[in-house]
């Protein structure tokens, strides 16, 4: 790096550090940053020349990397037309293909879209239609959501009223948010006895909240942001018995399972259970641009229609972007013309065998993979800056949390690339 481009470089950093705030950063005590000046592939450019393997794919919505050429086209091609229009009283053809697609690709009860800007949003939408629903029906009374601990469904008001109370990352907005009912968090996969007292825990709330509760909403098989928790199956298919036999309505939020991660296209497939309203963003628009969907049945829509409006009453500005609508719809389409399914499982027998000697390191408590998904978990707070230079020694970008050293690669990933990755994880688990 010659001294003029240092300095810039330099320069750049300085502003950043005294006026952009970051995720989760404080703006008087700021974390370090890195300043990318590209990104292609499965790697990150820095600006000093550094590349580094992103195994957080962009906070897992760049499931295709970066710079892909299919991508790149569509955006140029939609920027031709028009880059943006409102969606209300118009509509456009990147929107149309794109719920065409969601459509066919979701559970079948589910053909009413509604595009919203951000996975928050959509989580948002899925609250007040199901308040709405059953305002429609009679039950003007039923505000409240039934949500589980563990939990975490975005930073907006009523996301935070369902992500954990105690253990999210909210509480000190408890006086600010709606006051939600919460069930325990779901027993992990094949806790048979564990599974059967938590149902039997979920019912007795249900029963006992029935009549002031709208929804039951969760993350089906794989609790993201919340402590990336991989429950049984067999859990989400008492919400959805508990849904039907109280008059609820069931929303799934997989915004972050959504699109292959977890090995089925979607998390509700574990299950084998279709919901009555479904979130979808993150890896939606193969991390090009933000956008998210709610999708609905014909009778949540049918309800919400019959409430004393008549109409969602929801309309973000950029609601079905055009540019985001486009590549979104190019991206699932590569995203099925590429076989997935393979991708996915390859990924997870690689993490499998690569994370496995993470098993012997001091203060590794579990270590788990679900397709495309591993985490190490500690007994400690991860020491993040440690933990990062560890991995990027190893020439990998990661972002660990909590307890927590992780991966959700780009479904992209060579083999070689993916032990990279695991080798990574093993040394910020070890030094962080």
């Amino acid at each position: 790096m010659s001294q003029h481009a240092f300095a810039e470089h330099e320069d750049a950093l300085a502003f950043d550090r005294a006026h952009l705030w970051h995720p989760y950063t404080s703006m008087t005590a700021p974390a370090d940053t890195q300043l990318v000046s590209g990104a292609e592939g499965v790697r990150i450019q820095l600006a000093d020349g550094t590349a580094l393997i992103d195994a957080m794919a962009s906070w897992w919505c760049a499931i295709h990397g970066y710079r892909h050429p299919a991508l790149d086209e569509a955006v140029r091609r939609q920027v031709e037309a028009m880059s943006h229009v409102m969606f209300g009283g118009l509509t456009h053809g990147p929107a149309i293909e794109l719920g065409r697609m969601l459509v066919d690709l979701t559970p079948d009860p589910l053909q009413h879209v509604f595009f919203a800007d951000s996975g928050s949003v959509a989580v948002e939408v899925a609250l007040k239609t199901a308040v709405q629903y059953q305002r429609g029906r009679g039950r003007p009374e039923r505000t409240r959501i039934l949500s589980l601990r563990g939990g975490y469904h975005g930073d907006t008001s009523g996301a935070m009223s369902v992500t954990d109370p105690v253990n999210g990352m909210h509480t000190m907005f408890a006086g600010l948010l709606p006051q939600q009912v919460f069930g325990d968090r779901p027993p992990t996969a094949g806790a048979g006895a564990e599974v059967a007292a938590w149902s039997a825990h979920v019912r007795r709330l249900a029963e006992a909240h029935h009549d002031e509760l709208a929804a039951v909403i969760c993350e089906p098989v794989l609790q993201g942001a919340g402590g990336m928790h991989v429950y049984d199956a067999e859990c989400v298919r008492v919400l959805r018995d508990v849904c039907d036999e109280h008059g609820l309505v069931l929303i799934l939020d997989e915004i972050a399972t959504g699109f292959g991660r977890t090995g089925a296209l979607f998390a509700a497939e574990h299950a084998g259970i279709a919901p009555d309203i479904m979130c979808v963003g993150k890896a939606l628009t193969g991390g090009y641009l933000t956008l998210a969907a709610t999708l609905c049945t014909s009778e949540v829509a049918a309800g919400v229609s019959a409430s004393e409006s008549g109409v969602l009453m929801h309309g973000p500005t950029f609601m079905a972007n055009p540019l985001a609508c486009a590549v979104a719809s190019a991206n699932l389409d590569l995203l099925s013309r590429r076989g997935w399914h393979d991708d996915v499982r390859r990924i997870e027998s690689g993490l499998r065998t690569g994370l496995k000697a993470a098993e012997d390191l001091p203060g590794v408590t579990d270590v788990r993979v679900l397709g495309a998904v591993g985490v190490v978990q500690l007994d400690r707070q991860v020491d993040v800056p440690k933990a990062s230079a560890a991995a990027a020694e190893h020439g990998v970008w990661v972002r660990p949390f909590r307890d927590l050293v992780y991966t959700m690669p780009p479904y992209v990933v060579t083999d070689a690339d993916l032990q990279t990755i695991c080798d990574a994880l093993l040394a910020a688990a070890a030094d962080g």
